[in-house]
């Protein structure tokens, strides 16, 4: 819809462009390379965050092009506050079942664990970054996009405190963080 994407999508959309693989399986090809980016974050991925990998894309190429589409403005940026409430009621409940975190959501954690900067800004600094990158590569942005960038890093770090998840206190527990 014109309203936008979320950033990490605008990012999938640019490799999409480029490569011609279709959006799920840019989404399983990115979650390994944002795997990397923990090695110098001294995590380690768990169970749920292989799963998360690959599950992500997998459900995306499903659902696809089956969610009803509309004109109606309203309807549109109903679309964009139920996908934010989801996501980040969603990223408060799987990261609190201490199983793994997923690979851009241990991305925030590890910047927050390392750097000591919050959930919020940590998230907030991701999205900007991969939806700045994702311009550059042709995907498409609007409104939401930008609302999603700003919004899902406070909206996550409340869903975090709600279920009761410090993620210090969750890196511990979980055993990602390596010894330094």
């Amino acid at each position: 819809s014109d309203i936008g994407v979320p950033p990490w999508d605008v990012f999938h959309q640019g490799i999409s462009e480029h490569t011609g693989l279709g959006l799920g399986t840019v989404l399983i090809i990115v979650a390994f390379f944002v795997l990397l980016l923990w090695i110098p974050l001294r995590l380690r991925p768990g169970l749920g965050t292989i799963m998360n990998a690959v599950e992500i894309g997998l459900v995306e190429n499903l659902v696809q092009g089956h969610v009803p589409d509309t004109n109606v403005m309203a309807v549109r940026v109903l679309y964009v506050v139920i996908g934010m409430c989801a996501i980040s009621a969603g990223s408060g409940l799987y990261i609190g079942a201490q199983f793994g975190s997923g690979p851009r959501d241990g991305l925030m954690l590890g910047l927050n664990q390392r750097f000591g900067i919050s959930v919020r800004l940590a998230r907030t600094v991701v999205e900007i970054t991969v939806m700045i990158i994702g311009i550059f590569l042709g995907g498409s942005i609007g409104a939401g996009t930008f609302v999603f960038a700003l919004g899902i890093g406070p909206m996550v770090q409340v869903t975090l405190r709600m279920f009761r998840m410090d993620t210090q206190e969750r890196l511990a527990a979980e055993g990602e963080a390596l010894e330094a």
